[in-house]
This record gives C-alpha cells, sequence and structure tokens, in this order.
C-alpha cells in the first residue's frame, strides 16, 4: 500500500545552484547527497517534513553526470523541471506487482537500490497520464 509522497524528483543543470535557490527561497537544507553512478546522476535530498508513518518527504534535486544518463536525456529533451514523483511503500515488491497486474508497466524486473539505500522501481509514463512514477522502499522499511 501507497503510504505518502516519498519525494519529488527535479532535474537541473546545476545542483549547487539549484540547492542554493531552494535554501534561499525556502530555507529547505540538504539533508543527504550521493552520487549514483549506475543513474548516472548527482543528488541533493531536501527534507520537507516528517510523515505520519515514520518517513519523511523530500525534494529529491538530480544533476546527470553524464549526458547519456536518463536524467541528462531528459534534461537536453525538456529542460529544467519536475522529472518524476516517488511514493512511499513498505513493500516496493508486491506493489509493483499489484499495479503491474492492472496493465501498468513496471520499468524494472527486480527493483534497484536508490538515494540513502532505498529499494526502488518506476512505472511508465505513458501508463501514468504523462507522469514518470518511481515507487519507494526507505532503508528502514526494508
Amino acid at each position: 500500500m501507497l503510504t505518502r509522497i516519498d519525494h519529488i524528483g527535479i532535474a537541473c543543470f546545476d545542483l549547487d545552484k539549484t540547492v542554493e535557490f531552494y535554501r534561499a527561497t525556502y530555507g529547505f537544507e540538504v539533508f543527504h547527497t550521493e552520487i549514483n553512478e549506475e543513474q548516472g546522476v548527482r543528488e541533493a535530498m531536501l527534507k520537507i517534513n516528517e510523515t505520519s508513518d515514520g518517513g519523511a518527504s523530500y525534494l529529491q534535486l538530480l544533476e546527470p553526470t553524464r549526458e547519456d544518463s536518463a536524467v541528462g536525456k531528459w534534461l537536453a529533451k525538456n529542460g529544467e523541471g519536475v522529472h518524476h514523483i516517488a511514493f512511499g511503500t513498505a513493500d516496493v515488491d508486491g506493489d509493483a506487482q499489484s499495479i503491474r497486474d492492472k496493465g501498468v508497466r513496471v520499468l524494472y524486473d527486480e527493483p534497484r537500490i536508490g538515494s540513502m539505500g532505498s529499494r526502488i522501481t518506476f512505472l511508465h509514463p505513458k501508463d501514468c497520464h504523462g507522469v514518470l512514477t518511481e515507487l519507494v522502499a526507505s532503508a528502514t522499511e526494508h
């Protein structure tokens, strides 16, 4: 069962400049940073709030580390902006299968490792009314 909006992913050309905008404009501070070599991104997670199920909601700022990464290609086509929305779940495998059974394409056969040790998978945007959708089980949930 999906429990919260885990994060909203925002693609950007300059991570440091974008982090500074969100810090100066809204007061959001960086909670976590990492480079995900597999996905070809450098990212910053800005915590927005805690949630009633013990999780949190974040903005995930994504800067590509290479042009051929999914985010790099997306930026080249669309420019900066909202890249995806992620819903939190305690059971990414079960929820992905349940959604797959409803005819929505799940992009990974098996969940992968995402930010902060989470387990993730994505749903095809063409099956989700144009929205790239991620399912996330935080490291504390699995």
